[in-house]
């Protein structure tokens, strides 16, 4: 029997939705405007393509859906989604009612995660951490093939813990430092400091583009260079806390900070001066599928 899969990656603003084969390849592919208005009227719009997917398909498929934010695993309700209307909502339930049969939704960056580590850079590894440093910093933990979502639902959260090994001019303001509050109320966390807006945000007077402060350090700006310096620093400590706790086989980054091709040489020979270990060998790599990542994660989620 034909085992086809369908993976749905709901943002704020566009809906995508694949069809993939048993060997990851794509059958059929939808981009649609998420829908607007109710969680009600959003569930009808994510539904009706899942069966034009069914359609052209010709075949009943299973249902994996990525999303910011995580349905609680007390409550049964989503949060944290930049999907708005659907935060405090029964999501998985409404959907299941819609379409007959058991849906599994994932956070984004858990699909990012488990794509890579199904048919992208962390292929063939059991333990894999994908971390996305984009507008945010979020992160996935596939191991043996399975995301890692935890008792909480909060697998992977690393971008809301603080940055490790603060320099003086990192701490909180409070204390001398430059450290902001992040949006969850907390000072100084690594989404702060290794967001692509986190990069830009300590640079200067803050509005330079992180790409822009790459520009001029391959320039010869020694003040951009300094700077990047330090940021590939605070990345190996804040990558270097998660070796020490999950010793992962491979680390992929994904996001728009991914695309600074001088971090994959600078910053692993920085990790054995954190890592607890007299030697580093976690391969630290750029994602394969990209911007497909999330939408392959969440046919995978099957």
């Amino acid at each position: 029997m034909t085992v086809w899969r369908l993976g749905i990656d709901l943002g704020g603003t566009k809906t995508e939705a694949v069809v993939l084969d048993a060997n990851g390849a794509v059958c059929w592919r939808e981009r649609v405007a998420t829908p607007k208005g109710t969680a009600e009227a959003i569930c009808d719009g994510i539904a009706a393509l899942a069966l034009r997917a069914e359609a052209a398909a010709h075949s009943r498929l299973t249902v994996g859906i990525g999303t910011p934010g995580s349905i609680s695993p007390q409550s049964g309700l989503l949060r944290g989604s930049n999907t708005v209307a659907l935060n405090g909502k029964p999501v998985k339930q409404m959907l299941e009612q819609r379409l007959d049969r058991e849906v599994r939704i994932a956070n984004d960056a858990n699909c990012f995660a488990l794509s890579e580590a199904v048919d992208g850079a962390g292929r063939g590894a059991h333990c894999v951490f994908g971390a996305i440093l984009g507008t945010g910093v979020g992160a996935g933990v596939v191991i043996g093939g399975k995301v890692l979502a935890g008792l909480h639902g909060i697998g992977g959260e690393w971008g809301h813990n603080p940055l490790p090994w603060p320099e003086p001019d990192e701490l909180p303001t409070a204390l001398g430092g430059q450290a902001t509050v992040c949006y969850c109320g907390k000072p100084g966390c690594i989404e702060t400091w290794l967001s692509g807006t986190g990069i830009q945000a300590h640079f200067g007077d803050g509005s330079t583009h992180s790409a822009d402060i790459v520009a001029r350090a391959g320039d010869g700006d020694a003040a951009a260079e300094q700077y990047l310096q330090r940021v590939e620093d605070r990345m190996a400590r804040a990558f270097a806390t998660i070796i020490n706790v999950l010793d992962p086989d491979v680390i992929v980054l994904g996001g728009g900070v991914s695309n600074i091709e001088r971090f994959y040489a600078s910053v692993p020979p920085l990790l054995p001066k954190y890592v607890f270990s007299e030697y580093v060998a976690t391969r630290f790599v750029r994602n394969v599928h990209g911007d497909s990542s999330g939408v392959r994660g969440a046919a995978w989620l099957w």
